[in-house]
């Protein structure tokens, strides 16, 4: 079916209407496909095999209608889900808030720690005492200061397509082969103990990736709606979210499949350091793929990290944005003066990661396992405001989600807070 152009009302196919729509989905992906792929899943399937399967997929089901929430809301409010927070009570809005600015630092540092360690190891780097992390950062400043929406959008798009394709291909390569034989002396990793609930909640923390980011994917798609100008429908909309959604949630699939084959039972622990783990990873695909294929793959590994990295960036630069608009002020201001509040987030959030990136050394699991937990114990929070966005009277009939989508989100809601419950009772009792 053909839907017309609210602008100049022309018909316009299917496949045009996706390539102007095209953009939010595919930078939720692109967030979600970084840390908790590579690092997060091929460190789940090398430490407990395939057994892990059934909590990737389930975290997959049971947290997507929260992340569907926010670019549900954009579309049929042309408004982000944080001005919805500020509907729900500035209470709300000053939570929403608060958990951001706990978060924002140790998610961007552990995003930008792993994507330094990519880089090192593209470039054969031993140690460069964190210069590498702070030309990084000052790189992604400098894209997003310039740039913005349009330079994050035309990244994305291209390394999402040349990862999708290499895991697919590493993934078909691995399956051929078949796991490799398992050790003699291996003894299977305890998963029900203190240190292997930590893990699954770290692992399902970041999987597909964290709730409170949700909201990225409101303001996403108001930047693309105002970028192409081109207003979609919500139909338009959730087909766009749903097949990016999809995708990586089975990449998440592929690579616990990877991790298992080439890691699991073999007595081989994946590195602790950022570049080594990086050659481990980038190894990985080369053993399946063939040894020809190391630098391409490492090009790519690096650019995908770096597509997350930005996306961070952008991501948390727009919301405080926002959310200190609606607190502060109320009222939109003028390009030139979000242009200076913009750059200036991003400068301190550059800043505070590096810190806390100092803090934890070169710790990459502890600090990514800290990162991931703490947007676990948190999700249900950003989960209920979402939930109670969509489903009452801040949202017309027709764009409220169906009685399916609703059902969904209380066992979301169940699965959350259950396990945030565990969490609080392995850790402190």
């Amino acid at each position: 079916m053909n839907n017309p152009d609210p602008h100049t009302g022309l018909k316009l196919n299917r496949l045009t209407t996706y390539t102007k729509t095209a953009g939010p989905g595919i930078l939720f992906a692109s967030t979600a496909i970084g840390v908790s792929h590579l690092v997060q899943s091929t460190r789940a399937g090398a430490e407990f095999g395939l057994m892990i399967m059934g909590f990737v997929i389930l975290a997959n089901v049971l947290k997507y209608p929260f992340f569907e929430y926010g670019s549900r809301y954009a579309v049929a409010t042309q408004t982000s889900i944080i001005d919805g927070y500020l509907r729900l009570g500035r209470p709300a809005l000053w939570m929403y808030f608060i958990i951001t600015i706990c978060s924002m630092f140790f998610v961007t540092g552990a995003v930008g720690f792993v994507t330094a360690g990519f880089f090192e190891n593209l470039f054969g780097l031993d140690s460069t005492g964190g210069w590498t992390l702070v030309a990084l950062f000052a790189i992604c400043v400098g894209i997003l200061a310039v740039g913005r929406y349009s330079a994050l959008d035309g990244i994305i798009k291209i390394v999402a397509i040349v990862m999708l394709v290499s895991t697919v291909a590493a993934f078909a390569f691995a399956l051929h082969g078949g796991p490799t034989h398992t050790s003699e002396t291996f003894e299977p990793r305890e998963l029900w103990d203190d240190r292997g609930i930590f893990f699954l909640l770290a692992l399902m923390g970041w999987m597909p990736t964290a709730i409170d980011l949700s909201s990225w994917n409101s303001l996403w798609t108001l930047a693309r709606i105002k970028q192409s100008k081109y207003r979609p429908t919500l139909k338009e909309t959730l087909f766009e979210f749903r097949l990016a959604y999809v995708i990586t949630a089975v990449l998440a699939v592929m690579f616990v499949t990877l991790g298992a084959f080439m890691f699991y039972g073999t007595g081989t622990e994946l590195p602790n350091n950022n570049a080594k783990f990086a050659h481990s990873v980038i190894t990985l695909y080369s053993k399946t793929i063939g040894e020809w294929s190391y630098i391409l793959i490492s090009t790519c590994a690096f650019s995908v990290m770096f597509g997350t990295i930005i996306a961070a960036f952008d991501g948390y630069s727009r919301s405080i944005h926002r959310t200190t608009q609606l607190l502060f002020t109320r009222k939109d201001t003028p390009d030139t003066h979000y242009n200076h509040t913009y750059f200036s987030i991003l400068v301190v959030l550059a800043l505070g990661s590096l810190i806390v990136i100092l803090a934890f050394g070169n710790n990459l699991k502890s600090l990514v396992d800290f990162a991931t937990v703490l947007s676990f114990v948190i999700a249900p929070v950003i989960a209920i405001f979402n939930f109670k966005l969509v489903r009452g009277r801040f949202l017309e009939k027709q764009h409220r989600p169906s009685i399916f989508l609703k059902m969904l989100s209380y066992a979301g809601l169940v699965f959350l807070v259950g396990f945030a419950g565990v969490f609080v009772v392995t850790k402190f009792f």
